[in-house]
């Protein structure tokens, strides 16, 4: 149930920033940012907050998940609006900001993951290599 929780508040939050800054300020259909927002949504997730946030060691836990969640945003967005309308390079600037502005929201998601959804079950190799990781 955290998981649906997280995606849905994961969901709203890229759908707001995507809605503002592409149908607002370049145009972009609706609905093509709806569905750019729900393939966004899924991937980043799986990709960037269940493996590599959860994977990774805790000190660099966020800052990894972040600069990921700005990769897979302005690939999945670029993608997205290929495939949905005639990008051009405007829409190329859109895609940037889109993704500078979710990353910036990832940074305090990551810390509601870590809070909530992720508590006592992202112990990495890396930390009990190092030995973070405490011995219950």
């Amino acid at each position: 149930m955290d998981h649906l929780k997280a995606l849905g508040i994961k969901f709203v939050m890229i759908a707001a920033v995507l809605l503002i800054i592409l149908t607002l300020l370049f145009d972009v259909p609706f609905m093509d940012t709806v569905w750019t927002s729900l393939v966004l949504t899924i991937f980043a997730y799986v990709l960037g907050d269940f493996i590599l946030f959860r994977l990774a060691p805790k000190r660099l836990r966020n800052i990894m998940a972040t600069i990921a969640d700005l990769i897979i945003g302005f690939l999945v967005i670029w993608y997205m609006l290929i495939a949905l309308t005639d990008a051009n390079e405007n829409l190329a600037v859109g895609a940037i900001i889109s993704a500078i502005v979710i990353a910036l929201g990832e940074w305090f998601f990551h810390k509601y993951l870590d809070r909530t959804v992720f508590v006592g079950k992202q112990i990495s190799k890396l930390d009990e290599v190092s030995g973070v990781a405490k011995k219950h």
